[in-house]
């Protein structure tokens, strides 16, 4: 077998385990020297590859690789840059090849969510469509939970534990002031289209009355009516009322909230914050005190309360990439397949990306309360198996200790090219 490097990319939004992948797909490559030359990262993702900015990670230490399973965000640089089709830009594919040729890379890694894995299944078209053999494998990735097929996307069980435990201490906080203060709290998280986030802030409530007492989803049109009864109705019964809300929730006519009339990269409506919305409804309505909260970065940052399974998957689904691909296979997601809820049990199937790209998984209907406020037993069951665990990672000087690459460039062989 011809000895091929690899590329390697972060895309999208990072999480707390994406680097946990990054070292399963490294360390997996580096036990097949036979096969697998060199490991090259793209720099800020695929615009690594199309501007020739690649790391040589094979300049990275043993222990430094390691140090990723327990390092958050995109050690290489992420970058939201979705590559639009063959007809429309022939260029920049004809580019990915002269990149690739150049640095004779035949293996083709792109971690990522559900716009990486369109971009992934285009890259392994080349070799049919412009005559280039190179092997696309995506390794999923989104805090979002949506990509379908696989029981989990690795990032979301940490997330979900982070904002769990922040709903569950705010409401602690909520309640013991309560009687003079604030009356009504709202934690803003990640969801567009998908209440997965949304969903395992329920996790924290555990017994009648306690919080979050309401839950906003975007699979769910917003009642203002019923959710103004139902805030009400928890300030007389329990004293106060804690809300977890989805950046994606909507308005019947399928308008979002708190849409600002922007768009990101990816040309997604840019989401201009749901919760300060909700809490002026709520004190012009009502009247009631109230304090909010956006956990935006934080959320998927929080690698020092990452969910032990979840550091797991990202691991192994970076190892599994790299078997796929030492099998010969190409355009396929390595996905969890749940064998078990308790206990938890799961191992590593293959999924085509043409059944992965642009298709979002939603929360069930069964997952939500027949009232749209809040999460069932079977929604329940399934997400807490995904936060079991605890995964700390070594702290020095009272602070967790992660590491920060080197990132040697890759000496350019090609003229500069500019996206």
């Amino acid at each position: 077998m011809t000895v091929k490097n690899a590329f390697y990319a972060q895309s999208g939004g990072v999480t707390a385990v994406i680097n946990a992948s990054a070292a399963g797909v490294i360390e997996a490559a580096r036990q097949h020297p036979d096969k697998i030359g060199k490991v090259y990262a793209g720099r800020n993702g695929i615009i690594g590859a199309l501007t020739e900015d690649l790391i040589d990670t094979s300049e990275e230490s043993a222990e430094d690789i390691a140090a990723l399973r327990h390092t958050p965000s995109g050690a290489f640089g992420s970058c939201r840059y979705k590559l639009k089709s063959l007809e429309a830009n022939r260029t920049q594919y004809e580019r990915l090849i002269e990149v690739f040729k150049a640095h004779d890379i035949g293996y083709f890694f792109y971690n990522g969510g559900g716009d990486s894995a369109d971009t992934c299944l285009k890259v392994s078209q080349l070799a049919e469509t412009m005559g280039y053999p190179i092997q696309a494998i995506h390794v999923p990735k989104t805090v979002d939970n949506d990509l379908p097929i696989t029981d989990c996307s690795p990032g979301f069980g940490s997330v979900a534990k982070y904002v769990a435990t922040s709903i569950r201490e705010a409401g602690f906080d909520v309640d013991s002031m309560s009687a003079t203060s604030t009356k009504v709290f709202i934690l803003e998280v990640m969801g567009r289209h998908a209440g997965w986030i949304t969903a395992a802030c329920g996790l924290a409530a555990e017994g009648e009355g306690q919080p979050p007492h309401i839950l906003l989803f975007p699979e769910i049109d917003f009642d203002q009516p019923a959710f103004l009864a139902r805030v009400k109705e928890c300030v007389e019964q329990y004293g106060y009322c804690v809300i977890g809300v989805s950046e994606g929730i909507k308005n019947a006519d399928g308008t979002f909230l708190s849409e600002s009339g922007l768009t990101d990269a990816f040309g997604h409506a840019q989401l201009g914050g749901v919760a300060p919305t909700i809490a002026k409804l709520v004190k012009d309505e009502l009247g009631y005190k109230y304090h909010w909260a956006v956990a935006d970065y934080l959320q998927r940052a929080a690698r020092h309360i990452a969910s032990k399974v979840d550091v797991e998957q990202a691991y192994a689904l970076g190892q599994a990439a790299v078997r796929i691909a030492l099998e010969g296979k190409n355009a396929i997601m390595p996905a969890i397949r749940r064998l078990e809820d308790q206990p938890y049990r799961w191992d590593i199937i293959e999924a085509p990306l043409k059944d992965v790209a642009n298709v979002e998984k939603f929360m069930p209907r069964e997952f939500i309360t027949e009232d749209g406020f809040h999460i069932t037993e079977a929604c329940r069951r399934y997400l807490s198996p995904l936060i079991q665990g605890e995964d700390v990672p070594p702290f020095k000087n009272g602070m967790p200790d992660y590491v920060r690459l080197k990132k040697i460039s890759v000496g350019r062989k090609l003229d500069s090219f500019h996206v």
